[in-house]
């Protein structure tokens, strides 16, 4: 799937502090992506990243349209530029190998 393909959205909540949220549809690459909860996950998957008011950016992910969400392994970062950290976490989830967060300053 490419991002002409992808479902985009990003939230801003109301108020100061309050944290900020990019979606995306993404079709993992071979070895698919690395989650804390049950290992590697393959095929259409929906990244979440949130940016919250505690400093931290968290990836979830899930396949795509399920109801349980997974913790992507490494997260969560330290605050970066989390909407650069959701770009990057969709392309390494893209290349697959067991992808997992990003580093910060990706």
């Amino acid at each position: 799937m490419n991002a002409a393909n992808a479902m985009n959205t990003m939230k801003a909540m109301n108020g100061m502090n309050a944290p900020q949220e990019w979606q995306d549809q993404v079709l993992a690459g071979p070895g698919g992506a690395m989650t804390d909860e049950v290992g590697v996950i393959t095929g259409p998957l929906t990244l979440r990243t949130v940016a919250g008011s505690d400093g931290k950016v968290r990836f979830e992910i899930q396949y795509t349209d399920a109801d349980e969400w997974y913790t992507l392994s490494g997260s969560p970062l330290p605050h970066g530029d989390p909407h650069a950290l959701h770009t990057a976490a969709l392309a390494a989830i893209r290349a697959g190998h067991g992808a997992q967060a990003p580093p910060v300053g990706s």
